[in-house]
């Protein structure tokens, strides 16, 4: 099989396909959230702790900004990533059907021979 053939194979297979709609997806539901966060909750958490921006939270250290207002409303927002993404997992396996056992293929080639030898031995 040439590389090629063996690149297509590979791609072609569903999980390829899958993620990488997932990547796309989450990409958008990043956005979404970010969004989320910068205009709603970090604005609503400033209030409620007595008009902080997160923004502009920094610390100067020489020439350089330490910006860790910036970190932590990174943070909240892959929080709420997280969580979203949990409640969706949580959902979707709750609709997958559990799969059934399966069945056993019969003894295997030793057990077949620890099988035999066993029938010998109770002939004796």
């Amino acid at each position: 099989m040439s590389f090629f053939s063996e690149f297509k194979a590979f791609a072609m297979k569903g999980n390829v396909i899958d993620l990488a709609v997932g990547v796309v997806i989450g990409a958008a539901f990043g956005s979404i959230v970010k969004s989320l966060v910068d205009a709603i909750i970090m604005p609503l958490v400033g209030i409620l702790l007595q008009g902080i921006d997160f923004k502009e939270k920094m610390i100067k250290v020489g020439a350089a900004e330490v910006k860790y207002g910036l970190f932590i409303q990174a943070l909240v927002e892959f929080i709420i990533i997280a969580f979203a993404i949990f409640l969706l997992v949580k959902t979707i396996n709750r609709f997958k059907k559990p799969e059934e056992p399966a069945a056993p293929a019969g003894p295997t080639a030793e057990e077949q021979l620890l099988m035999e030898i066993r029938d010998e031995l109770r002939k004796k």
